[in-house]
């Protein structure tokens, strides 16, 4: 069983019994909503539709290619700050270049490496994603999109070249590496992000959160200096 469909059945194990529940709210996603995702990654892993066929081939995996694509464009529709978004797309370029890069630089032949290129691939995009990211939702964006924007790159360079072969995005080995750096990406946001957050007294996310309450009842109520002013005008009427 390929590595990418085992950690996704672990991960809808967790899912399912509430045990991702912190991180699916910063991310913006239901128990429902997340489950749904991972099983058309899990089926879709089996389904691959061909776009291009001459010179170079190009096949698409449903499940390691087109869903991650949705759900990434899903997750960043979500309710957000626009600077995240923002930083979520540069993020995910970055991501890119480094996989991309990664690709040109190591040795093409699996033999020759220490580990298989799948993980060394996931790795880099998984720590890039997160480091360019910075947010759960970011680190996610960034490392998924970012191993799809790298196969895509390729598929292009070959088609320039005009030469024969076959580019697969989302499948063979490129899904195991789209859905270990999306994982471990998120990882680690949510370790790194989680210590950061106790020793800084918050996440961005809850600051966020925590500002839009404060405007909302700020327009509501005033704000604390309108209340020391009103405050002081009724003392000195006391006195």
């Amino acid at each position: 069983m390929p590595t990418g469909l085992i950690a996704l059945t672990v991960v809808s194990v967790l899912v399912y019994f509430g045990l991702a529940q912190r991180v699916l709210d910063r991310m913006h996603l239901t128990d429902k909503e997340a489950l749904a995702f991972l099983a058309l990654m899990v089926v879709g892993a089996y389904v691959n539709v061909t776009l291009w066929r001459r010179p170079t081939q190009l096949i698409v995996n449903l499940g390691g290619g087109v869903v991650p694509i949705v759900l990434a464009g899903y997750i960043l529709s979500r309710p957000g700050t626009a600077v995240e978004k923002g930083r979520a797309a540069l993020a995910t370029a970055i991501t890119a270049v480094g996989v991309y890069a990664a690709g040109r630089l190591l040795p093409s032949e699996p033999g020759t490496m220490l580990l298989d290129p799948m993980y060394v691939y996931a790795l880099i995009a998984g720590i890039v994603g997160y480091l360019a990211g910075r947010s759960r939702r970011g680190a996610f964006i960034a490392a998924t999109l970012g191993v799809i924007l790298a196969d895509v790159a390729h598929f292009i360079q070959l088609l320039m070249r005009r030469t024969p072969g076959r580019a697969a995005i989302g499948g063979a080995g490129a899904y195991d590496t789209v859905v270990l750096a999306g994982l471990l990406a998120v990882f680690l946001a949510e370790v790194i992000g989680e210590t950061r957050e106790k020793l800084g007294g918050g996440s961005p996310e809850e600051t966020h959160e925590h500002q839009l309450r404060h405007i909302e009842l700020g327009s509501t109520l005033g704000t604390p200096a309108e209340h020391q002013v009103e405050g002081r005008r009724k003392e000195n009427d006391n006195k």
